[in-house]
């Protein structure tokens, strides 16, 4: 058997395993806190006083327009110049969390917004408040429409977590890296990282191609008898 793939067979399992200790937790808490993030964002940008239109739009703003690799530097090496020491991890979780608040906040915008005022008017008309509309006939109809996009924000953020190496937290490229150091084989080695990452991310596609024909069957079911 070649060196190279010895090499590989040797190393998958440590691999794998900071991919499923670290790497899959970090992009699932940090999409569950982003996602509430951009939610909040999102319904304070629409119907929040004008005040907190502006603030958030700054955020947004701030987010989008700057790397998330220097995001994820000033939290972790610069926050400490101001006495704020956060560990590697809660470092990646909260610069990964503002980065999805910031870009999916504009998908749950632009969706929301998207609904036809007609259903807005519906559900006034039969005796809803606008809280109980939003909750009641837009969403539903919005998280539809925003089920693609948030899908694929998620296996982008999949993707994305290698940039925790940089803080040391050993997700799947920060460990590919460990070994690549003893070994000198950075290529087989970082070859070896992408592949586990393409794997990962086909499952996620073929996740998001199943939620997709479900709720497109649950929509068309719902017309046919409304």
């Amino acid at each position: 058997m070649p060196a190279w793939l010895t090499l590989m067979r040797e190393s998958f399992w440590p691999l794998l395993q900071a991919g499923l200790a670290f790497t899959v937790p970090l992009a699932l808490v940090s999409f569950a806190l982003g996602l509430t993030l951009a939610f909040l964002v999102a319904l304070g940008r629409l119907y929040g006083p004008r005040w907190l239109v502006q603030v958030l739009r700054f955020y947004v703003w701030l987010i989008r327009g700057s790397p998330l690799l220097v995001q994820l530097f000033l939290i972790f090496y610069g926050l400490p110049s101001v006495g704020i020491v956060l560990d590697p991890l809660t470092a990646a979780v909260i610069g990964f969390t503002l980065n999805v608040g910031a870009y999916n906040s504009e998908v749950i915008r632009g969706v929301i917004e998207s609904i036809p005022r007609g259903q807005w008017e519906a559900a006034y008309s039969i005796g809803m408040t606008r809280s109980q509309a939003l909750r009641r006939a837009i969403l539903p109809q919005a998280m539809r429409v925003a089920l693609p996009p948030l899908s694929n924000a998620f296996i982008s953020l999949v993707k994305d977590t290698s940039l925790a190496a940089v803080l040391t937290v050993p997700e799947i490229f920060q460990a590919a890296q460990r070994i690549a150091a003893v070994t000198y084989e950075p290529l087989v080695l970082y070859t070896e990282a992408a592949l586990i990452y393409l794997v990962f991310s086909s499952v996620l596609s073929s996740a998001q191609a199943r939620l997709e024909k479900r709720f497109g069957q649950h929509a068309r079911f719902s017309r046919s008898y409304s």
